[in-house]
């Protein structure tokens, strides 16, 4: 039998949970919490196998909560509760001990897995989250690779990238910065090779993405 504790301020809510998890045979609602410290109280006295936590609460935050609980009873798997789906709030219920994080809209619907998925010592994030910290590894990602094309280019290359796109021609750009035109055009040759870009078109583009056109 996975005994579960219930912690949550709004007694509704706490209700409609109890409701679905018992409909499970194996599941049994063994206490119920409506503050944080009530919550890691609740789990030193009644060693719970899993504790479904709403990540807003008074006296202490779920958060603060499941650090705690984490800390006196590391067995007890920990299913934050929350209305936000964004990557920090995710990531820092997983760095208090959190095992599990389910949105509060799909919590009915996803709540019996996520109970038993973490009582089997396995973690749980449901999709909606999941989607949420795939799209955001990928936009830091795109962010670093963008960030490793631009350290790829020279000093030199630097000082001509910002002239060229001010549309000054070799000549100008050659007198400026006492190099041969010819030696500019090898710069620039490098440039576009490097930023994987074939035309003045696309250079623009590029600069434009990135925010490296001359202000």
């Amino acid at each position: 039998m996975i005994k579960v504790v219930l912690a949550d301020d709004h007694a509704t809510l706490r209700d409609g949970l109890k409701v679905i998890l018992e409909m499970e045979p194996n599941i049994e609602i063994i206490g119920e919490a409506s503050n944080g410290r009530e919550a890691v109280d609740q789990v030193s006295r009644l060693e719970p196998d899993v504790v479904v936590m709403d990540i807003s609460m008074p006296e202490l935050t779920g958060i603060e909560a499941t650090r705690k609980i984490t800390q006196n009873c590391p067995n007890t798997g920990i299913i934050i509760l929350s209305m936000h789906s964004t990557a920090e709030h995710v990531f820092q219920a997983l760095q208090a001990g959190a095992r599990g994080y389910l949105l509060k809209d799909s919590a009915s619907r996803d709540v019996v897995d996520a109970v038993l998925t973490v009582a089997s010592g396995k973690r749980y994030l449901s999709e909606p989250v999941t989607n949420t910290l795939v799209t955001d590894y990928l936009q830091q990602h795109d962010a670093l690779q963008e960030k490793s094309v631009l350290e790829s280019l020279s000093q030199r290359e630097r000082e001509i990238l910002p002239l060229v796109l001010e549309g000054k021609s070799s000549v100008e750009i050659g007198k400026l910065l006492f190099l041969s035109p010819k030696s500019v055009e090898t710069y620039r040759s490098r440039i576009m090779h490097k930023l994987e870009v074939k035309d003045m078109i696309s250079l623009v583009k590029f600069a434009v993405q990135h925010n490296l056109m001359p202000k």
